[in-house]
C-alpha cells in the first residue's frame, strides 16, 4: 500500500544536517515526515522540485517591521510578504516600535495584529528598559516572544540602556538568551560633533570601530559576571570577532549580508543616506575580519536588520537622516551570490540561516530540514541570474541599497509548514503566518 503525504517536494537537491543529495521531502499535518525515495508515494499536492536547490526554510531573525506608529515606512503585512517573496519562512521583529515593546499588551497586540496579516511565521522581541528590568523574567516567557532585546547605543527610537548598571539588571533578571545593539553610547555621545553635514562618509568615524568593540567589552565582561547567555546583534568590527571568538561559552554573534557586502567610503559615496545604518557599514579591513567570523564558524546566525525609512527620510542631508535600510527580501538572493562566488559553502549558509537560529534562539520545531520539524522549505535556483531592482521591493518604503545587484542564485519558493506561500515570486497563500515556539517557553 503507497503512502499519501499532504505535500511532496519531489527530486530537489535538499541541503540538510546530513549533506546534500537529491532526493524527495514527504509533509503530513505541516510536518515533515518523511525523507526519501518518495516515487511510489501519493500527495494531495506535489512540488516539482527538479533542478532547483530544498533549503531549510530561512528565518530573519532581526526585522523592524515598524507597526504599530511608523507604518508609513513599513508595515507587518508588507514587511512579511518582502520576507516570503525572499525565501525566509519566519521573522523576529524588533521592539522599537511607537508604543514600544515592553509590557504584556503591546506584545500581545502585535500577536493581534500578526494574525491573519503576516505570511510568514513570526516572533516579538521585548525591550528591556530600565523600568521594566525586573519584570523581563516574565516578559520573555510570553507566548510569541523570541527574547529580551537591548540598546546600548542610541538608534531609531526611544530604547535605551547605556549604563553597565542598567545591563547589569536586565540581565540579572533575565534566563533566556538576550540580544544586544552593541555600541558604547558615552563614546557616541562624544564623537556626534565629528559629523561633517552633507558628509555620510563621517558616519563610520562618529560611530566608529571603538565604539562598538567597547560597549561589547563591556557586555561580555557583565555577562561572565553574572553566568548569562548574550547575542550580540550586527557585528561589524575585526577585533569584536577575534575577542568574541575567546568568549563563545556566554556570547552567540549576528552578522548581517550589508556588513558582508557593501564597503567604505565607496558604499557612502554611491548610495550616500541610503548606506547609513547602525552599525555603520565600514571599511575593507572591517569587512574581511566579519568575512573571518564566517569562515572560522565565529558567526552563529545571519539577520538582515531589515529596518526601512522613506526615500525623503533618507535624502536629508547627515546627520539629520535616520539610519537604517530594507534587508528580508535581498538576504538569501545577495547571500547566495558569494556562494556562487565562493565566499562560503551553500551548507554554511544553511548553518547561519536555519541551524544557527535554531541552536540560539531554541526553536521548538523550526530550523532544521529533519523528521518531525515543521515543513519549511526555501527553494531555489542556484543557476538563476536576476538583477535586484527597487521595483521588486515589497517594502512600503520602495527601495533597497542592492538596486542593480547583479544575483547568482534566486528563491523560487517559499514554503511555511506545508503551504507554498510564494511561488515564481508571487505570494499565494496570504496571511499563513503563525507565532513561534521555542524550547523554553513551552506550555508546561
Amino acid at each position: 500500500m503507497s503512502q499519501t503525504f499532504d505535500l511532496i517536494v519531489r527530486g530537489g537537491e535538499v541541503v540538510n544536517h546530513a549533506g546534500r543529495g537529491i532526493t524527495d521531502v514527504g509533509v503530513r499535518g505541516g510536518k515533515i515526515v518523511a525523507i526519501g525515495d518518495l516515487s511510489q508515494a501519493s500527495a494531495g499536492e506535489v512540488f516539482d522540485a527538479t533542478g532547483l536547490t530544498v533549503l531549510p526554510g530561512v528565518i530573519d531573525s532581526q526585522v523592524h517591521f515598524r507597526e504599530p506608529g511608523l507604518e508609513w515606512k513599513e508595515d507587518l503585512e508588507s514587511g512579511s510578504r518582502g520576507a516570503a517573496l525572499g525565501g525566509v519562512v519566519a521573522v523576529f521583529e524588533m521592539p522599537n516600535t511607537e508604543p514600544t515593546t515592553t509590557d504584556p499588551d503591546a506584545l500581545a497586540d502585535k500577536l493581534a495584529r500578526a494574525k491573519n496579516r503576516m505570511h510568514t511565521d513570526h516572533a516579538f522581541y521585548v525591550g528591556g528598559t530600565h523600568e521594566n528590568a525586573n519584570f523581563l523574567g516574565e516578559l520573555e516567557r510570553l507566548p510569541g516572544c523570541c527574547g529580551i532585546k537591548v540598546f546600548m547605543g542610541a538608534s531609531t527610537g526611544s530604547l535605551l540602556v547605556q549604563d553597565d548598571e542598567g545591563v547589569e539588571n536586565v540581565l540579572r533578571h533575565v534566563n533566556r538568551r538576550a540580544a544586544f545593539h552593541s555600541e558604547d553610547e558615552y563614546r557616541l555621545a562624544d564623537r556626534r560633533s565629528l559629523a561633517r553635514p552633507g558628509d555620510w562618509t563621517s558616519h563610520p568615524e562618529v560611530r566608529d570601530a571603538q565604539a562598538a568593540l567597547q560597549s561589547t567589552h563591556r557586555l561580555v565582561r557583565i555577562a561572565k559576571n553574572l553566568g548569562k547567555r548574550i547575542h550580540v546583534l550586527h557585528v561589524t568590527t575585526k577585533e569584536e570577532i577575534d575577542f568574541l571568538a575567546q568568549n563563545k561559552d556566554v556570547a552567540s554573534v549576528e552578522v548581517t549580508p550589508q556588513h558582508l557586502t557593501l564597503v567604505a567610503p565607496e558604499a557612502y559615496e554611491r548610495l550616500k543616506g541610503f548606506a547609513q545604518m547602525n552599525p555603520p557599514i565600514r571599511d575593507a579591513y572591517h569587512v574581511a575580519g566579519v568575512w573571518r567570523g564566517i569562515e572560522a564558524g565565529i558567526a552563529d546566525v545571519l539577520g538582515s536588520d531589515h529596518a526601512p525609512h522613506t526615500r525623503e527620510e533618507k535624502a536629508r542631508p547627515y546627520p539629520a537622516s535616520p539610519s537604517g535600510m530594507p534587508g528580508v527580501q535581498t538576504l538569501v538572493p545577495v547571500m547566495l551570490t558569494h556562494v556562487v562566488d565562493g565566499k562560503l559553502s551553500l551548507e554554511r549558509f544553511v548553518d547561519l540561516t536555519s541551524h544557527g537560529v535554531n541552536r540560539v534562539f531554541g526553536l521548538a520545531d523550526k530550523g532544521r530540514l529533519a523528521e518531525g520539524f515543521d515543513a519549511d522549505f526555501t527553494i531555489v535556483d542556484m543557476k538563476a541570474r536576476k538583477t535586484i531592482t527597487h521595483e521588486q521591493m515589497a517594502n512600503r518604503a520602495g527601495w533597497t541599497p542592492f538596486d542593480g545587484f547583479e544575483a547568482k542564485a534566486w528563491p523560487v519558493a517559499t514554503i511555511v509548514r506545508g503551504v507554498v506561500v510564494m511561488r515564481d515570486d508571487e505570494i499565494i497563500a496570504e496571511g499563513k503566518g503563525e507565532p513561534v515556539r521555542f524550547l523554553e517557553t513551552l506550555a508546561k
